[in-house]
């Protein structure tokens, strides 16, 4: 999985709009902290991954960096998984 760069004006799309643009755009991965994304979409029918950091802190997720890219290393179309970082 190679990363793209984020495109202009996604970040004011809704959560259900994000996914449906990045899944047309080709993304295979969605790497996020919205923790509340599995409870306000339906994620049955996507094709992208999506993978959930359980913190917002910055130095947090730095230095559980390998967690991530373990977890994106690991996707598959579809699925979604949650990384807890202490």
């Amino acid at each position: 999985m190679s990363a793209r760069p984020w495109k202009p004006g996604w970040s004011t799309l809704t959560n259900g709009e994000l996914l449906e643009h990045a899944e047309t755009a080709g993304f295979e991965a969605l790497v996020t902290t919205g923790q509340n994304l599995k409870y306000q979409q339906n994620l049955s029918a996507r094709r992208i991954s999506i993978i959930v950091i359980c913190t917002t802190s910055w130095l947090r997720i730095e230095k559980s960096i390998h967690a991530v890219t373990a977890a994106l290393d690991c996707a598959a179309p579809g699925s979604y998984s949650e990384i807890r970082i202490p």
